[in-house]
């Protein structure tokens, strides 16, 4: 009994330093009921794209060129050589000829351009016969966004795959020595494919989709995403968070606790869904894949202190006299 007594008196000259403004502590908030559902490791289809779609973009692939803005093409018209020539086809998909004047020639085929200039010919000419062959193709590029050394369009003469696109826009190596790159996104008209570069790079060769004309690829920065470790750890702050990191990772990036920590009783806070778990870490060490905790962008690690150090924490930030008259307090018990 007089150690129970012993140990509420001394809680109570805690608190009471606390409370006078000698030495604060911080309040942890308690935790959110059912808040392990909103931490369950997502299924790698979340984070990137499905194998449907990735077999949709495999599966698209170009027949045929089509004639497009900035292209220069060559004109043949069979015994006209006033009407044969090279033109560069105008911003606006139109080519220039003399007598006819504007004709379109933009997303079509190099048969169908040849059709068109020869339909407009019949209306001066008798049976013009006409070819078209294209001497340079301008309008052949990807554009490349994000972080890399070379951002803008990059051109090519046949379809590149997306590790040629990656290397000329100088991805590889890295701009920065802590730069982690863990995806890239091919956007193509409405659709979009998320690519798990790791993946990619480890020879899963269905993720090196061959790129078409007008692609945009988008390589995001992984610096951009933060978790925060914050409380009794060794090394608190921010950690830039990667695709594969849990919660263990963050943690351990930050030094782990200290020994002044409460391990029994850490924190894991999502804030944007305004949920609070309470971890032990003997639990999480345990080999159970259901305690998977997945980490995502602005999450908060919080690990207090137990509540001996927080006695002897609030005793270093008393001032003299009020340290003085609690070991005195102390001392009688």
């Amino acid at each position: 009994m007089k150690a129970f007594h012993r140990v509420a008196r001394i809680a109570i000259l805690a608190l009471t330093v606390a409370l006078s403004g000698c030495g604060s502590w911080e309040s942890v908030p308690d935790a959110t009921p059912g808040a392990r559902e909103a931490f369950s490791a997502p299924q790698k289809a979340e984070t990137m794209s499905p194998a449907e779609v990735i077999k949709a973009f495999q599966e698209e692939t170009v027949t045929d060129y089509r004639v497009g803005d900035g292209d220069q093409i060559q004109i043949d018209v069979v015994g006209r050589p006033e009407l044969s020539g090279p033109q560069v086809v105008g911003p606006d998909g139109y080519v220039t000829l003399p007598v006819v004047g504007n004709i379109a020639v933009r997303n079509l085929t190099r048969e169908e351009a040849a059709n068109a200039i020869s339909k407009a010919l019949r209306q001066y000419y008798r049976d013009p016969f006409t070819t078209v062959r294209v001497l340079q193709y301008a309008s052949n590029r990807v554009t490349v966004l994000g972080r890399v050394e070379h951002p803008g369009p990059v051109p090519f003469d046949t379809p590149p795959t997306l590790l040629e696109i990656l290397s000329k826009a100088g991805v590889f190596p890295l701009i920065r020595p802590e730069q982690v790159l863990t995806s890239c996104a091919v956007i193509r008209r409405d659709r979009i494919l998320w690519v798990d570069i790791g993946r990619l790079l480890a020879g899963d060769l269905q993720l090196n989709v061959q790129l078409h004309r007008n692609d945009v690829v988008y390589i995001p920065d992984a610096s951009d995403r933060q978790v925060f470790v914050l409380g009794a750890v060794n090394k608190p702050g921010a950690i830039r968070l990667t695709s594969r990191m849990s919660f263990v990772d963050a943690l351990g990036q930050a030094g782990g606790p200290t020994p002044d920590a409460h391990q029994g009783e850490i924190h894991l806070i999502r804030p944007q869904k305004g949920v609070n778990l309470q971890i032990a870490l003997s639990d999480i060490m345990r080999p159970d894949p259901s305690l998977s905790l997945a980490l995502e962008h602005g999450d908060i690690i919080y690990v207090p202190m137990n509540t001996a150090s927080k006695i002897g924490f609030i005793l270093q930030r008393a001032n003299p006299f009020m340290q003085a008259w609690m070991l005195r307090q102390i001392g009688t018990m």
